[in-house]
């Protein structure tokens, strides 16, 4: 479980992204008020969505702050996940595979249904990063899970507002297929269901490992490759520095995750190993 916040620090870290969400929060009714942006209600609709999930978890299941944030993480990686397959799936049905990767799709056009996706998904890191503000869910000196929130955050809305590089985005949130498999670690755990030589342990790791192969680390590095590989292509704007910064983020917090990943692999296997659990998306 995440350590609680104690200290004037943590305090002064959770001050820092509070004010940055307050911000983004302003942005976005400013946006639906003044320019009338009305198809980003969606965002207010996902964060309402999912915490009204948070109530009836912790009120029909568990009040432990760290298992209903966790079930509700678990609720949104399904949703995003199924969501992302669904919008590839129907965009090849539709056009096939021929130009789908393209630069100008990726960055000019928005497939079905994937803005009020992405909507959706800002809606939840806002939620998310709010309720592990209030209930400190995190822990460090510079919280990776907070920072992920805030780059995502920051890199969701902007393209939203301009409404480029929607694809681009969608792709990038295949790694939810990923953190389904993080957030039933935790519940397992939560339920006491510890014993590495369990068939459901070796199957989830096994899985654990593969999505973390193949939906999060290899779309990203090529998501990032193809950035690079496409950079004269951006116009002299926002998008292409917005993106690189936030894949690079992406790829430095995916190698952080890996290494986690491996340490609670081994002390899984080494159960007189003291643990910790900590939050991650």
């Amino acid at each position: 479980m995440a350590r609680p916040a104690q200290n004037q620090n943590d305090s002064k870290i959770g001050n820092f992204f509070l004010a940055t969400l307050l911000l983004w929060s302003v942005s976005i009714g400013f946006e639906i008020l003044f320019n009338h942006r009305t198809e980003l209600l969606v965002v207010l609709a996902g964060a309402a969505f999912f915490q009204i999930a948070n109530f009836a978890i912790r009120s029909l299941v568990s009040r432990d702050p760290l298992f209903v944030n966790t079930s509700v993480s678990l609720l949104h990686s399904s949703i995003t996940s199924s969501a992302v397959l669904l919008i590839l799936a129907n965009q090849i049905l539709r056009t096939g595979t021929n130009g789908i990767f393209e630069h100008s799709e990726l960055v000019g056009s928005a497939w079905q249904w994937a803005y009020p996706a992405l909507c959706l998904s800002s809606g939840y890191f806002a939620y998310d990063q709010l309720d592990m503000l209030i209930y400190r869910l995190y822990s460090g000196a510079f919280p990776s899970i907070l920072v992920h929130h805030l780059v995502l955050l920051i890199c969701f809305t902007l393209a939203l507002y301009r409404n480029v590089t929607i694809n681009y985005l969608i792709l990038t949130l295949i790694c939810e297929l990923h953190s389904i498999f993080l957030h039933v670690r935790k519940v397992r755990r939560m339920a006491g269901i510890r014993d590495a030589k369990s068939v459901i342990v070796k199957v989830e790791w096994m899985l654990n490992w593969l999505t973390f192969t193949v939906a999060r680390v290899v779309p990203h590095i090529l998501i990032t490759m193809k950035l690079i590989r496409d950079a004269p292509k951006f116009g002299k704007g926002v998008e292409w520095p917005l993106a690189l910064f936030g894949m690079a983020g992406m790829n430095i917090l995916n190698a952080g995750l890996g290494i986690d990943l491996i340490h609670a692999f081994r002390r899984e296997r080494n159960p007189r190993t003291s643990s910790s659990c900590n939050h991650q998306e």
